[in-house]
């Protein structure tokens, strides 16, 4: 059992089959069901059910899947380190929306006062796409508004964030100042899509309260909501952070819900065989002493 084998392993995983696997790794199609054939030989496991034509991973296929993208990450990490050997510091951060907005670029330029040499990349994405980029090794960590749902990360709390609900200067809320929650069944109700944490927060709230939730708008950027809300299309439940000049501008309005509040926690997300060096030691440290300074 090589490298080799888990990385044609970990492309049928991604793409569901052999042939599209091949294609990606440029070799023949006979060559990658070889391959896995002989991984299953060697652990005497199924990894793949074939049925009607597909594959479908089996649950040992699943466990030993987590284990090749962490051997195989960790393998390319050590190539370039040897190759490359620096004493500068690379860093690939993944970070959800509200935090890529209000947080990410000045933790950065932090760390860069005392690693001016580093070289970072940072990813904005949902929190749906930032957990399968930690799953998948793409990224070393991220910063997370949502909850995460795999058993195979760990996430760490670093800092409070509240949800606020917000209206244009033409709604009737303005006026009210402070509704109920049920209230907001009635409302059109401007979203982020699918996979964020800010909306998954917002729905599970109402959804548990047994509250139908109206969306009248699905918006995939915080820009594109407030937008939305200034045009007075409707309203939105969205981190304060991320509105707080509107707010003091009078440009948007802050209506408090008498029987509901919306907190939540920041969060650093990691895989859990992730090797933590001492590069990204220093950068959560400061993710840890970041809230105190942010509400000075």
């Amino acid at each position: 059992m090589t490298i080799r084998h888990l990385n044609v392993f970990i492309k049928v995983a991604d793409q569901g089959s052999m042939t599209g696997a091949a294609k990606e790794l440029f070799i023949a199609q006979p060559s990658v069901s070889q391959t896995i054939k002989e991984l299953e030989d060697h652990y005497n496991i199924k990894l793949f059910e074939r049925l009607s034509k597909k594959l479908y991973i089996t649950p040992e296929g699943r466990e030993l899947l987590s284990y090749a993208r962490y051997i195989v990450s960790l393998f390319e990490e050590m190539n370039k380190k040897m190759r490359h050997a620096s004493k500068s510091s690379r860093l690939k951060i993944g970070a959800t929306v509200t935090i890529g907005i209000c947080l990410l670029s000045e933790l950065c330029n932090l760390y860069l006062l005392d690693y001016p040499d580093a070289d970072i990349e940072t990813i904005v994405d949902n929190t749906r796409v930032v957990e399968d980029m930690v799953l998948k090794s793409e990224i070393d960590f991220a910063l997370v508004e949502g909850p995460i749902h795999s058993d195979d990360i760990v996430s760490e709390p670093f800092m409070k964030d509240e949800l606020i609900l917000i209206c244009g200067c033409e709604h009737p809320f303005r006026k009210r100042g402070s509704i109920f929650l049920k209230e907001l069944e009635n409302e059109k109700l401007i979203v982020r899509e699918s996979g964020s944490g800010t909306r998954e927060l917002f729905e599970n709230t109402m959804l548990s309260r047994g509250y139908d939730v109206n969306i009248k708008s699905v918006c995939n950027s915080a820009a594109a909501i407030k937008e939305a809300v200034l045009s007075n299309m409707g309203v939105s439940v969205i981190s304060r952070m991320i509105v707080q000049r509107e707010l003091e501008l009078n440009k948007l309005f802050h209506i408090e819900i008498e029987d509901a509040k919306f907190k939540r926690q920041f969060r650093i997300i990691y895989h859990k065989n992730k090797f933590i060096s001492k590069f990204i030691k220093d950068f959560w440290n400061l993710c840890y002493s970041y809230e105190d300074s942010f509400n000075q």
